[in-house]
């Protein structure tokens, strides 16, 4: 029975080169821990509260993020069967766009403001302004990535699935960060999280999440985080059930595939004005199809043909 390895199993003679990991996402990850610690230690010794949260919940948030996205990153470039130069290019795109982001997210922590979509002076224009297309670099510095895992051959098809749904998955929950960018507030500005109120209204503990409104930061963080969820469930499958490796790579992509349903669906929730916890009929009829439907092609996939 295979698995999808570990980084940390040590059981794949490719897992077991160090230079095989791509240097600058490490550093990012490591980097990206230390300004969490101190975000987090902020959030208690600093008093300050900023759109209705500790101001230094963002860059906490932020960086966390960070810490498992480009680990999950390194990793997915360690495990590729051939080297892949393009992706390693694309490593230190992206940790030249992090160190961006969150210089001027603390940047403007440490100024007492917000950072996105913040256009009310001229130096926090042109710092939205850098922000912004700093996204699509991001975008397409992992669509290199993705790439780079669809053209490789990777031997253990859950593996496979699994790593391309992530990748593909996490890039529909980047894409989400776009329709935020383009939203028209009622003061006549661009780019918001919430839908149907303003942002910075009640809101649900640690995430921030409206509990008034529809709510876009939702659907972008479950969409972002498909990169570690759907590996997940690959291993877990593969350490703890005595499945085939045909129906477990089954049971990926549907797991995958529902995943990205529920992406799609809680965007349009969002788009509907509706807090996350106040679905109305609709929204849960169109939940529980999803969950039905999953279910039962789950348990088919595992009773078919080995």
């Amino acid at each position: 029975m295979t698995t999808i390895d570990s980084p940390t199993a040590g059981s794949a003679p490719a897992l077991r080169s160090e230079a095989r990991w791509n240097r600058p996402l490490l550093w990012l990850t490591a980097a990206s821990a230390v300004l969490a610690l101190i975000a987090l230690t902020g959030i208690f010794v600093d008093d300050r509260i900023l759109t209705g949260v500790p101001i230094w919940l963002k860059p906490f948030k932020f960086a966390v993020s960070f810490v498992f996205y480009a680990w999950t990153l390194a990793w997915i470039l360690a495990i590729l069967p051939r080297r892949s130069r393009a992706g390693e290019r694309a490593g230190v795109v992206i940790l030249g766009v992090a160190v961006v982001e969150l210089t001027i997210i603390v940047t403007q922590v440490i100024r007492g403001t917000t950072s996105h979509y913040n256009v009310s002076t001229p130096l926090d224009e042109l710092l939205w302004d850098i922000m912004g297309p700093s996204i699509m670099v991001l975008f397409f510095a992992q669509v290199v990535i993705a790439v780079a895992a669809l053209r490789q051959r990777i031997p253990d098809r859950p593996a496979a699935f699994a790593i391309r749904l992530g990748l593909g998955i996490s890039l529909l929950g980047m894409a989400i960060a776009f329709i935020m960018t383009s939203q028209m507030t009622d003061s006549g500005l661009i780019g918001a999280h919430s839908v149907g109120v303003p942002d910075g209204g009640p809101s649900m503990p640690v995430t921030g999440w409206s509990t008034t409104g529809g709510d876009l930061r939702i659907s972008h963080f479950v969409g972002l985080h498909a990169l570690q969820a759907v590996p997940l469930l690959a291993f877990g499958l593969g350490r703890w059930t005595r499945l085939t490796e045909q129906a477990r790579a089954r049971l990926v992509l549907i797991g995958g595939s529902a995943y990205a349903v529920l992406v799609i669906l809680l965007t349009w929730q969002a788009l509907r004005a509706q807090p996350l916890l106040q679905p109305d009929g609709l929204t849960l009829a169109a939940f529980g199809a999803l969950a039905a439907v999953t279910a039962v092609a789950g348990v088919a996939a595992t009773r078919g043909r080995p």
